[in-house]
């Protein structure tokens, strides 16, 4: 009944019932709030006790805005409900309010939250985002301490620039030392964000040091068929060199590398056909030997062993299964005994060594397993397997006293 009483009152006044609801509680916060008196009100003057001269009620505040008779009959019940003050009653429009406006809050505070989102996600990405650093025509990034270093003090290189870690903690002394390196040579230092030392050597493990440089060529075989040895030539001295046919991976090449500047190997030769470059990877698997070991390369692998063969060179291939070898003794690398210059031979990472250059080895070495091998781990990794030739070759080099 009360409901229908009041959309009377609100036709009666000309507005519709869908739009009573927002105008009349508009209407009823405003009226409430001129009615409520300020907190600190001033002092009555002459002129607001005789009267205001602006028409006001007598306490200098304006009359509420007239309204038509239906409306503010509704109104002055409404407020006289319950016998409260204007000022002490409770005030259930506030929740109407905003129960009305909260029809509107999601969507304004979805926008609203997908706006602070996306400046967020942009913030984010642009601090995630690395400073370019424009690279010298012709330069490669080196990373990690060792081959940084060790570039740094051979002047096998022509370097440009070394980026150094900002902050880099318990590493601060390695990085003066960089900083004094750096000095001697004349390289620019700069000092930057992880990130952009990530950007520089492409996500690699760079240990707070990137070093712009230019790339490590192998040598030609001409010179390595006369090296400035001294007495390295002499009738008395062992040689071993290690040649290389199609090794692919960077990883392997880098440790095969290593494995032959700590055993004491004279000369590393690669064959270029398949064959991995001198990159930063390798210098890095190398633990930076191959910053100070140089490796040379041919373009026709047969024939340079034919010539060391002429010269009195035993070639020597290897191989993971011995019954794969036909017409060619294979003896176990414990057994191995030598007194002459010798050529180790290692093949590829998949298929080993090629059919042709097995023919033109003397001997081939094999691993003895420790076990009986389960199928498809009967072999080890190729850099892996070097190691443990060499090792057994050269020690017999050194127990000669050489």
């Amino acid at each position: 009944m009360e409901q229908v009483l009041k959309c009377g009152a609100w036709r009666a006044v000309g507005l519709s019932p869908a739009n009573c609801g927002r105008w009349w509680w508009g209407v009823r916060h405003r009226s409430t709030r001129e009615l409520r008196p300020p907190p600190f009100a001033p002092p009555a003057t002459r002129g607001d006790e005789e009267g205001s001269p602006r028409g006001g009620d007598g306490d200098g505040q304006l009359p509420p805005p007239a309204l038509p008779e239906g409306a503010r009959a509704v109104t002055d019940g409404r407020t006289s409900r319950g016998g409260l003050a204007p000022q002490s009653r409770p005030r259930p429009w506030h929740k109407s309010y905003e129960r009305g406006a909260g029809q509107a809050a999601p969507a304004n505070r979805e926008s609203w939250s997908s706006r602070v989102g996306d400046f967020s996600k942009t913030t984010k990405s642009l601090e995630r985002k690395p400073l370019s650093i424009e690279r010298t025509k012709g330069s490669e990034i080196l990373f990690g301490i060792a081959p940084c270093s060790l570039a740094l003090s051979q002047s096998r290189r022509d370097l440009f620039r070394l980026f150094l870690k900002q902050s880099s903690g318990s590493r601060r002394l390695v990085m003066s030392e960089f900083v004094l390196q750096a000095t001697a040579r004349g390289v620019p230092v700069h000092h930057v964000k992880r990130r952009e030392l990530d950007a520089l050597c492409r996500g690699q493990v760079h240990q707070g040091v990137c070093l712009e440089a230019t790339p490590l060529r192998f040598k030609s075989l001409e010179e390595a068929e006369n090296p400035d040895l001294g007495d390295e030539e002499s009738p008395n001295r062992q040689l071993i060199w290690l040649v290389l046919e199609q090794i692919q991976d960077p990883m392997n090449l880098g440790a095969l590398l290593r494995s032959a500047y700590f055993l004491g190997v004279d000369r590393v030769v690669t064959s270029q056909k398949n064959s991995c470059p001198l990159t930063p990877t390798v210098s890095k698997a190398s633990s930076g030997a191959m910053e100070v070991f140089d490796v040379y390369s041919t373009d026709d692998l047969r024939s340079f062993l034919k010539a060391k063969t002429a010269e009195g060179w035993e070639v020597v291939g290897t191989v993971s299964k011995p019954e794969d070898v036909e017409n060619i003794p294979v003896i176990s690398c414990l057994e191995f005994q030598w007194n002459k210059p010798i050529i180790i031979v290692i093949g590829s990472e998949g298929d080993g060594l090629s059919l042709e250059t097995q023919l033109l080895c003397h001997r081939m070495l094999a691993i003895p397993p420790g076990r009986a091998l389960h199928p498809g781990i009967e072999s080890l990794n190729v850099s892996v397997a070097t190691g443990i030739l060499l090792h057994s070759i050269c020690s017999q080099k050194l127990r000669h006293g050489d």
